[in-house]
């Protein structure tokens, strides 16, 4: 196989990943507090082939002299976009929008035997009864506790009214009486890029050993007494669809390309086969 088609097939591989990127962006467009994700590439191992001697060619060059002839490009890295999306009011008591960027709300997650605290945008909250039905457990859609400063927030059951306040505090009210039963633990995502994507909207916490970092430079609290939501509010996603349907056709474009240099590349190596 010539180089070229080398070239041409790595590319594919690499460039259906991004298609596969695309894909995912497109089918979370409505969901809530989704963070589109992106592709970069890099090349692979190229060689230099310093083939111009003359200094006169260096003259006004932005790059190196020379043909550098690769194997071919890779997907670099995938980053999610953490950018706001609009915020739609839906009048829901237990909807909430977070306000700034990089705040997420906290989750536990049981998976496979292990709890695990992940990461999310999605601030649409349900109260699911536990202790046979005497009390409620603030939860996100998919029944995983919603974490406070405390822990999983869990309320006696028998209040009247519940409101969310700009600072995370849960305020339920009982016939006269009035109390603060819990407060959401928002935290800052202080190098958000490194948060790993797990799917069903959340994010965790890479393996900190290997980046040489502690938990404190990734993520850190929120101070308590700060306007970091907004209740009756959700935030939609951020996905651009005019500019994700531009990135698919240019990818598909790209990926026709690579496949017909392979085929062409076949085809020239046919005929000097059939040379006599």
């Amino acid at each position: 196989m010539s180089r070229t088609m080398i070239q041409a097939a790595v590319t594919m591989n690499q460039l259906q990943n991004k298609l596969d990127v695309i894909g995912n962006n497109l089918a979370n467009s409505q969901t809530t507090g989704y963070k589109n994700r992106q592709a970069n590439f890099s090349s692979l191992l190229f060689q230099q082939m310093n083939n111009l001697t003359d200094p006169r060619n260096a003259e006004g060059r932005l790059t190196p002299d020379g043909i550098r002839i690769g194997s071919g490009a890779k997907l670099g890295s995938i980053n999610s976009n953490m950018q706001l999306g609009a915020l739609r009011n839906t009048d829901r008591a237990l909807d909430t929008a977070l306000l700034d960027a990089n705040h997420l709300y906290q989750v536990q997650v049981i998976e496979n035997g292990v709890t695990e605290t992940r990461y999310t945008r999605d601030g649409a909250f349900y109260l699911s009864p536990v202790n046979n039905n005497q009390q409620v457990m603030l939860t996100n859609s998919d029944g995983n506790p919603v974490l406070g400063i405390n822990g999983p927030i869990v309320i006696d059951e028998g209040f009247d009214d519940i409101t969310l306040l700009p600072n995370g505090e849960i305020r339920v009210t009982r016939g006269a009486t009035t109390e603060i039963a819990g407060r959401i633990a928002v935290v800052e995502a202080v190098r958000p890029h490194l948060l790993e994507a797990t799917g069903e909207n959340l994010f965790r916490l890479p393996n900190l050993v290997e980046l040489g970092f502690n938990i404190a430079e990734i993520i850190q609290p929120v101070g308590e007494n700060e306007q970091i939501l907004k209740s009756g509010t959700l935030e939609a996603s951020n996905v651009d669809m005019s500019q994700e349907m531009s990135e698919l056709i240019m990818t598909q474009r790209a990926y026709q390309f690579n496949a017909r240099t392979i085929s062409m590349s076949d085809q020239m190596l046919g005929l000097i086969n059939q040379l006599r």
